[in-house]
C-alpha cells in the first residue's frame, strides 16, 4: 500500500537513490491560498546535512510542484510534486548483503527483487512526500485554528520530563536536537555526539501536541482517532511505539487518579485521557508519544548473511543518522497533520451533539 488517508489522501513514489522521491495529493479544498515557501521550510526541517547530528548526505531537497496549484491557490485537482535526488552513492551498499534489521530480507521474501542502493523504497527519504502532504493539510489546518507541534522528549536515556505544558515549545527549533528545555538538550547533544563517536546510534522519544481540535472527529469503533494516529506513526521507519494521553503510565494508576472530570463549557479538569475519549476527540489538547529505536546502520563492521544464506561481513560505510530523533520531528507532525486534517474532511457530526 503506497497510498494514506481517505478523504485526504497522499499516494508516494520513489527510492532512496532513484531520479526522484514524489506524491500525489488528493481531496485538498479548492481555492486555499498556499505559501509554497512555508511547504519548503517544512522540507528544510526534515532534509539531511542539517547539522553534525544528522548524516551527511547533502540534498537541497526542493520541492517543484506539477499540477493542482494555479496562481497561489489550490484546484481541488491532484497536487502532483517530485523532489529531485542529487546527492546519490548507491556504490556505498552492497548488492547481495542483508544488512541486521532492514528490510532487506523482508522486501525479497515479498518480492522477490529489491533495490539495494539504501534500501530504495525501505529508506526515510521517502519520507519527503509525507513532509510535503502534512504541510499543504498545516495550512488548511491553521485556518481552522488547529496546530501540530512536536518535540524531542528523549534520547538514548536523556529525558525531558517536564509536562508540555510547562515548555516553551517556540524554543524546540533553536538547537539541533529539537527539545525546547536548552539544558536537557544540550545533555541529549552530548550523548548523541558521544555513541556518534564510537560509530554507534540511538534511540528515543518525540512528543506530540495538537491544539485546537474540535470535539467529535473519529470513529466509536475501528476507526477511532487514536488507532489513526498510531496507524500513522507507526508507518514512519524507525517507529516502535505509540502511547497517548495517559497512555501506559495508566495501567499502574486508579480511576480516582486518572478520570477527567468535566467542568462548566465542556472543559476538563485534567487531560489523562489525551484529549481522546471513546475514539472521538472531546475538545481538549491531543498529545502523544512515539518511541524511536536506534538506527540499524552502524558504522562498524558487522557480521551478517548475504542472499543466499552465506556469512559475509558487511564494512563500515554510508551516510546515515546516529540518531533519528532530530529528523522525524517534522515527519510525526506531518503524519498528525494529515491524519486530522482528513477527519475534518470526513467528519459528519450530528446537530445534537454539543459543540465547542
Amino acid at each position: 500500500m503506497n497510498s494514506f488517508g481517505r478523504r485526504y489522501r497522499l499516494t508516494s513514489f520513489g527510492e532512496s537513490h532513484g531520479p526522484a522521491i514524489g506524491g500525489v495529493i488528493d481531496g485538498i479544498e479548492p481555492g486555499l491560498a498556499i505559501d509554497l515557501g512555508a511547504v519548503q521550510a517544512e522540507l528544510d526541517r526534515r532534509r539531511p546535512g542539517q547539522s553534525t547530528l544528522t548524516t551527511a548526505r547533502l540534498e537541497a531537497d526542493r520541492l517543484e510542484v506539477l499540477s493542482g496549484v494555479f496562481e497561489g491557490k489550490t484546484l481541488g485537482t491532484p497536487i502532483g510534486f517530485i523532489v529531485r535526488n542529487a546527492d546519490q552513492r548507491p556504490g556505498d551498499y552492497d548488492r547481495h548483503a542483508l544488512r541486521p534489521s532492514h528490510a532487506d530480507y523482508t522486501y525479497l521474501a515479498k518480492y522477490g527483487i529489491r533495490d539495494h542502493r539504501g534500501g530504495g523504497r525501505a529508506s526515510a527519504r521517502e519520507t519527503i512526500a509525507r513532509v510535503v502532504a502534512g504541510a499543504f493539510a498545516r495550512q488548511a489546518l491553521a485556518l481552522r485554528g488547529i496546530s501540530v507541534h512536536t518535540y524531542v522528549s528523549q534520547v538514548g536515556a536523556v529525558t525531558c520530563d517536564k509536562p508540555y505544558a510547562s515548555l516553551d515549545l517556540s524554543l524546540t527549533d533553536t538547537n539541533p536536537v529539537r527539545c525546547p528545555d536548552p539544558e536537557v538538550a544540550a545533555r541529549m547533544e552530548a550523548e548523541i555526539r558521544s555513541v556518534q563517536s564510537q560509530g554507534d546510534t540511538l534511540g528515543g522519544v518525540a512528543t506530540c501536541v495538537i491544539a485546537g481540535v474540535p470535539a467529535g472527529l473519529g470513529e466509536p469503533v475501528f476507526g477511532k482517532l487514536q488507532s489513526q494516529l498510531a496507524a500513522a506513526m507507526l508507518s514512519i521507519n524507525a517507529a516502535k511505539g505509540f502511547d497517548y494521553g495517559m497512555g501506559f503510565d495508566g495501567a499502574s494508576g486508579r480511576g480516582s487518579e486518572l478520570n477527567d472530570a468535566w467542568r462548566p463549557g465542556f472543559k476538563t479538569a485534567t487531560n489523562h485521557s489525551g484529549g481522546i475519549q471513546g475514539g472521538i476527540s472531546n475538545g481538549q489538547d491531543i498529545y502523544f508519544r512515539v518511541a524511536f529505536k536506534p538506527v540499524a546502520t552502524l558504522m562498524r563492521d558487522i557480521e551478517t548473511i548475504d542472499d543466499q544464506g552465506r556469512p559475509v561481513t558487511l564494512p563500515a560505510r554510508g551516510r546515515h543518522d546516529p540518531c533519528v530523533l532530530p529528523r522525524a520531528v517534522p515527519i510525526v507532525e506531518a503524519m498528525a497533520l494529515m491524519v486530522i486534517y482528513d477527519s475534518l474532511l470526513s467528519q459528519t457530526m450530528s446537530a445534537s451533539v454539543p459543540r465547542t
